[in-house]
This record gives C-alpha cells, structure tokens and sequence, in this order.
C-alpha cells in the first residue's frame, strides 16, 4: 500500500505540449511543469499534421526534471509512472529508430519526423476503403471508421512507401510508444489496440480484414509484429509494463530504475480517470463516495483542441456514430464508448483570432487588464441592455451556427460536414465578434447535446457531465452545456490537470500491482479532488430558446446532406 511520503508521476502528451505532474497518494499534486512540442504543418495541404517522438521524448525528460527538482522530492520517493498522449501515430524501426512519415522521398527512412497528428486527415481515401469492407471491426467504432485512427493512416503509408521499409517498421498508438520507450517492452495497451488500432474486443486482430484492404503482410503468421498486442502482448489500463524503467530511460527522467510504468491510456480516457471519480460540492456539502455503478452516469468530456465524451458501461452497447464499445479500454470487463468533437476549443479560437475586430479587442483587453473572454462576456451585457433582452440566448435567438468546420466525428460520422452560420449581417466590429463568440460556446453546447442524446436513446443512462481541460474554465460556456443538456455538469478542482491526474493514477495502480475494476475505481475516487456541481438554471423562457435552437441544429444537418447529394448528383 501507498504511504503519505509515495509520489508518482503522470505524463501528458497533448497536441502541443508535453506535460508532468508530481502527484500525491492522495491526490494532490506537488509540481508541474509544461514544455512545447513541435508540430510541422504542409504549406501546400492542409490536411497534414506532424510531429516527433525524439522531440516530444525530450520535452518529457525537462518536464519530469523539473517537477523533481521544484517540489524537491527524493526520485526514490516516486513509485510510478504513467502516460497517456493524443491518439496519434507514431512509427519506427525495431530497433526504436524514429521512421519518417512525410510523403516524398524520405518517406520509411529513419529520420525525425514520425508521428501523424491524430489532426492528420490526409487519409480520407483509405478511411473510405475500409468503410466499404463491411468488416466487423466496423461494428465497434460506430458503423464507420474515423480517417483519424490509425489503421487509415498505417494503409496510406503502405501506398507511399517503399515495401522494404515498411516492412521493417512497428506502428503504435502514441501513448503505447512511450511505455515501449520507458522499457523497451513493446507490449500494447487494451486503450490503444481496442479503440484506434481495430483490435476487436474478445476477438482480436480480424485476419479477414486486414487481407481486405490490403494490410495482409501485418498478419505475419499470426505473430502481428508490427502491431503487436498478439498471443496475450496487451495489457489493460495501469498494469506494470515489463520490468518498469530501463537504466537508459531512468537516466534521462532522472528517476530510478524499476521504477513502475503503467500500461497507458489515451489522453481523453486519463481525463475520464482523473475526473468521474469526484466527489462534489452542492449547496456547501461534500456528496458520498460514489459507487462503481454511478461511474456509468457520469459521462466524462475532456475538452481541449477538440473533445471527447466517454461513457462506461458493464455491457457493450452500440451507438451509432459513436466509437466503441470497447472492452476493457480502462476498468478490466468493463466496457466504453466515445464520442466527440473534432474541433471545439480549436474553434473558439479560431472565430475569435479571424475576425476583423480581433486587434481591437486584444488592445481593448490590454488596457483594461483583462483577458478577451472577460472582456467579450462585458460586451455582451451591454449588448442585451441595449437590446432589451434578459439573457445572451435571447440575443442571439436569430443567429444559428453549425460547427463542424473540421468535419463531424459523433454523432454522425462524417468528415466531410462543414459549418455553416444563419443569419449574417453587413457588421465587422467589435459587437459582432462578441455575438460570433457566444454563438460559438452555443454551437458547440447544442452538439454535446447531439451526442448525449444518442448515447441515452442507444440505452446508456447519462445523468452528468464531468468537464476536464481548460474549457472547464469558462463558466459562461459550463452553464450553457449544464442548461443545453438538461444535466448539471461537475468541474474539477483542477481542471486543467485532470488528464495529468488520470496519468499518475496509473502509476499508482502499476505500484501496486492492482488489477480489479472495484481498486481501481477506488484509487480513482481518493485522488480526485472534489468538484464543483453547476446545475441547469435556465429560466422556462430560455430553455424555449434552446429546445427550439436544437430541432433548428438537428435541421440544419438534415439539409446539408441533401443539399451535398443535389451537387454531387448536378455534377455527376
């Protein structure tokens, strides 16, 4: 058992940064730190994201250093370690060597940049093959397969690199290559393999289907080297990964060797981790300790460049254009759906920075000492003054924004939905920005509803909403999805740790040796620190507002497809 004096460490990798976090058994944590990663993005396609594992590795190290060296906590005194990162993949040989992934003529060659984005959506044509398969696989992430998962990806590197070298490469979900490189096991994770890598739940690799798309040489007599997790080489969520740190990798973390690893999680599902555990605040009392089973109310959305929602449930259900389910992705037998949105707090800032007023209102900010949100938000209250409205809805009542401006991922499944906004006006100023930016958190708040409702129609019993990552932050946005949803939405005490939370709590469940769903639903709920519960407040006439803004959202979508199906047949 943990004492008071045991540390562990999580590790995040986010799409920008790198992060640690020096938590406590408890919970609490003792040091962070947060070094930028690299992205390269192609000038002459936009649809193209990548990055490195030798960078992102090294942002890692000076992040682990410096949580040690500011909390001055002994390396003896940390117990574990875990990791989770984005669902993107990296690639390289089998002797660790990074293998460029970047179309041209270096593509299969050892070079430095071998992570596609999970952003990357240069494997649009694949992702389309695949879908035409039929396969099982497809079952489990929705009836249709994301161009953001790997399978897509491993296929559109096959067309574009030399059959030696692809021969010759390993293909991991991101969170996977850091416990590899942490111990030279290259044992995979439940997380990785079940939900972004096509391995079935209690079924496995699918022969058939990767014959069909002409992925056959990863089958390899049944060994699936490059993928891995065959013949028993997968592990669910914490469990210690080979003999923990190698002296190597110890060295460079400045940690000690054997230090545990915990088999990692995906970024979104240490958020879920790191939040659905807490307990809450309501009306100055602390709520009980949560059961396991209350863990399949409570729907975690980790919210950041985009966001994801994550159910747990003790049987699998389907969901139409929802991923999963997925055995054992976190709790052993236990089982997991996600949905979520391609871009959200990418979107926010997108509106904000290309509209013409954005100078002004950076200046305006500046002078008055206050961030843009705060100063938007004052804007806005001036606005239904003058207008002679109660509410920022009641403004915006005739303005309908669709936001799938980088396609939808949930609840419908098509990467090829654009946003669209109703109601435009001859009006550039800083007004107008203001109404654009509450728009934006409405949008945004109307589609989680989307997917919440087909979660609860599909048969989950969605109850709350447990908000991670810095959204978390804005309260004018958390009132908006508690009144838009009907549900009260709980915040953590930090959330923009949550995710580096849920890290570090693997760590602990690799320390000691934990391998039930009840322990580890208890780790989970000592160390989350207790929320705080927004509950829907919208007066009857707002919520009028809202319902009919919704059927309007639901409409808006309808009509899209028609009308792409009317263009698509006029230009046949």
């Amino acid at each position: 058992m943990s004492t008071e004096t045991d540390y562990y460490i999580g590790v995040d990798v986010g799409t920008g940064s790198a992060r640690a976090c020096l938590v406590s058994s408890k919970g609490y944590i003792r040091a962070s730190n947060t070094q930028d990663t690299i992205t390269w993005r192609d000038p002459h396609d936009h649809r193209i994201f990548e990055q490195s594992t030798t960078d992102i590795w090294s942002k890692i190290c000076i992040a682990v250093k410096k949580v040690l060296e500011d909390s001055k906590v002994d390396p003896t005194a940390v117990k574990g370690i875990g990791f989770d990162a984005t669902c993107s993949l990296a690639v390289a040989d089998f002797q660790g060597n990074p293998v460029i992934v970047t179309k041209g003529d270096d593509v299969g060659k050892v070079g430095t940049r071998n992570i596609i984005l999970w952003a990357d959506h240069r494997a649009e044509e694949e992702a389309g093959l695949i879908n035409s398969t039929k396969s099982i696989v497809l079952n489990y992430v929705g009836g249709t397969m994301s161009l953001e998962m790997e399978i897509p990806k491993i296929l559109w590197l096959k067309k574009h690199m030399d059959p030696a070298l692809f021969s010759r490469c390993q293909f991991f979900d991101l969170p996977d290559y850091f416990t590899y490189k942490c111990t030279d096991d290259n044992t995979r994770s439940f997380c990785s393999t079940t939900c972004k890598c096509s391995f079935v739940p209690d079924k496995g690799w699918q022969e058939d289907f990767f014959t069909s798309i002409g992925l056959e040489e990863l089958i390899d007599g049944g060994e699936w080297r490059q993928l891995g997790a065959a013949k028993g080489r997968i592990q669910a969520a914490g469990t210690p990964v080979g003999k923990g740190l190698t002296r190597k990798a110890a060295e460079e973390l400045g940690l000690i060797e054997g230090t545990a690893v915990g088999s990692g999680l995906i970024d979104a599902y240490a958020g879920w981790m790191g939040t659905v555990g807490a307990r809450y605040a309501e009306k100055g009392r602390l709520s009980g300790f949560p059961s396991l089973d209350e863990s399949r109310h409570r729907l975690a959305a980790v919210a950041g460049t985009s966001t994801c929602h994550l159910v747990q449930s003790r049987e699998g259900i389907f969901v139409k254009g929802v991923w999963g389910p997925y055995k054992d992705a976190a709790f052993p037998n236990w089982w997991m759906n996600e949905g979520g949105q391609s871009s959200t707090g990418q979107l926010i800032d997108f509106i904000i920075t290309t509209h013409a007023a954005y100078p002004e209102l950076k200046e305006r900010a500046k002078q008055e000492d206050k961030n843009i949100h705060q100063v938007l938000l004052e804007i806005l209250k001036k606005l239904c003054a003058d207008n002679q409205v109660d509410s920022f809805t009641a403004l915006m009542k005739d303005v309908h924004f669709y936001p799938d401006f980088h396609g939808n991922r949930s609840p419908i499944a098509d990467p090829r939905m654009r946003g669209a906004i109703v109601g435009l006006e001859l009006d550039a100023s800083i007004n107008d920005l203001a109404r654009k930016y509450y728009l934006t958190l409405e949008a945004i708040s109307l589609q989680t509803r989307h997917i919440v409702s087909a979660l609860n129609d599909a048969g989950h019993d969605v109850t709350s909403i447990y908000m991670s990552g810095g959204q978390a932050k804005n309260a004018t946005m958390m009132q908006l999805f508690a009144d838009t949803c009907g549900i009260p939405v709980v915040l953590p005490m930090n959330g923009g740790e949550a995710v580096v939370l849920g890290a570090a709590m693997l760590g602990k469940v690799a320390s000691e040796g934990i391998t039930q769903a009840e322990d580890m639903w208890r780790v989970m709920v000592e160390m989350t620190p207790p929320g705080t519960l927004v509950a829907p407040s919208a007066p009857p006439n707002v919520k009028r507002i809202l319902d009919a803004k919704y059927k309007v959202f639901l409409e808006v979508i309808d009509i899209q497809k028609r009308w792409r199906k009317e263009l698509e047949e006029a230009t046949a």
